[in-house]
């Protein structure tokens, strides 16, 4: 089994995601596997006790999934055909499959950075995964399950932008990020000469971007990569990684069984782990290792 990413690794994985990002086929959103393709089975035998979570999956008879939709190759969802991708998804759908809940038993919501929380906490979901970064904050009030997986922020920016090149030339433009995302607050934190824009989703500051509104755009560099494969002749990411983001599962707090579940399923499931990381983000070409489950 793949294990722990590190920041290097990604920085290399990303110049090579770019490099291939002029081809035709790295600027379709990662479909990974669904159906009979997937790498994984709907599990016919659970027993899960001690989770007030899988009680109300049980008693729904189905998984309410909180996930973003515009992130191509993580959580995409296709505005013509209806079909939802990437890789976030794909891990949503084999953590459903083994509570015993396929896609017809699966119902996803799009929830905004800024209410990820909320939505957890008043039961409106039974799990988030949409880069979700774990937080001794966000700890306060919900659990995580992973992480699954590890990046770093980056920035995008216009493909004929030469005024950025990295964090460094931030000073005096004007930064767009997720309202409630780790990204913009790091931002705001530790760049004080940089102004802010804040937008529900990334697709809107990436809008905002080519608009001439915003200079560039922060969050996750695997999030961004999506971005400039899907239109690389408008779009790059530039400099490096500059900061780690590792993204869990988010769950109600406390409910230790379905955290521990999870995490077992993370450890264990290596090989269905690469499987769903090379059909959705690896169809660029990148490798990056399985990061080690953190079971505080």
């Amino acid at each position: 089994m793949r294990k722990t990413a590190t920041t290097l690794a990604l920085a290399a994985a990303s110049a090579l995601v770019l490099a291939g990002c002029s081809g035709g086929d790295a600027a379709t959103p990662g479909t990974g596997g669904t159906g009979g393709d997937a790498p994984y089975e709907v599990a016919t035998s659970v027993d899960l006790t001690g989770s007030p979570t899988y009680d109300a999956i049980k008693t729904a008879d189905k998984v309410t999934i909180g996930v973003k939709e515009d992130q191509p190759n993580l959580g995409y969802l296709d505005a013509a055909t209806g079909e939802r991708s990437g890789f976030d998804i794909e891990i949503a759908r084999w953590i459903a499959a083994s509570l015993g809940y396929g896609e017809d038993k699966i119902e996803f919501v799009a929830i905004p950075s800024a209410n990820r929380e909320a939505a957890i906490v008043n039961g409106d979901i039974d799990y988030y995964v949409g880069t979700y970064s774990i937080t001794d904050d966000r700890k306060e009030l919900v659990d995580f399950a992973g992480p699954y997986f590890v990046t770093g922020q980056g920035l995008l920016v216009l493909a004929d932008n030469t005024d950025i090149t990295s964090e460094a030339d931030l000073a005096g433009k004007t930064v767009c990020s997720a309202t409630g995302s780790t990204p913009i607050q790091n931002i705001k934190d530790n760049y004080t000469d940089t102004d802010t824009e804040e937008f529900e989703t990334y697709s809107q500051c990436v809008d905002a971007m080519k608009d001439g509104q915003v200079d560039a755009v922060t969050t996750d560099e695997a999030i961004l990569i999506g971005y400039a494969a899907q239109d690389p002749d408008n779009l790059k990411v530039v400099g490096e990684p500059f900061s780690e983001e590792r993204y869990g599962v988010g769950l109600p707090l406390g409910d230790d069984a379905l955290r521990g579940f999870i995490n077992d399923l993370f450890t264990e499931g290596g090989d269905t782990w690469s499987a769903i990381y090379d059909s959705t983000l690896g169809e660029s070409g990148t490798t990056v290792d399985q990061p080690e489950v953190d079971a505080y």
